[in-house]
């Protein structure tokens, strides 16, 4: 890997697939978050000036992964949020919860890219191996 952590997208039929990496579970959730807003608004156009949280648990991590994205995706849509930055504050087995940071979607400064509909349980995976956490997951657009 060329970094830490970030995120980096996979070809998949129809959807578009998110593969995200960090040193610990924390940080491979917030990448792969990141990834997911990204396709959204381009966070380089969006700036941190509001802050949302988002909790979520899951009785796997897969369950946790998937869960976690689309209550991001539920604040991101109902409440019309740019993000800019995803910051994750607790992540255990079973709970995940952080900050979207960001702004209200403003037409004339944001471009909306693709619209994601959900986080899919379809190929998703969270491994864990010494001092490295990779997740993918697939996003129904």
């Amino acid at each position: 890997m060329a970094t830490e952590s970030g995120y980096a997208y996979f070809d998949v039929e129809a959807d578009v697939g998110i593969r995200a990496w960090a040193p610990d579970p924390a940080g491979a959730f917030a990448e792969a978050a990141r990834g997911v807003f990204a396709l959204v608004v381009d966070p380089a156009t969006v700036e941190p000036r509001e802050n949302r949280e988002v909790r979520a648990q899951g009785e796997s991590p897969e369950a946790l992964l998937v869960n976690w994205i689309n209550e991001g995706l539920y604040v991101q849509e109902i409440e019309g949020f740019a993000v800019s930055t995803v910051e994750v504050t607790v992540c255990t087995e079973t709970l995940v919860h952080g900050f979207l940071r960001g702004e209200p979607l403003d037409d004339a400064r944001h471009r909306v890219g693709t619209i994601v509909k959900a986080a899919t349980f379809h190929r998703v995976s969270v491994s864990e191996q010494a001092g490295h956490v990779e997740v993918a997951l697939i996003v129904d657009v």
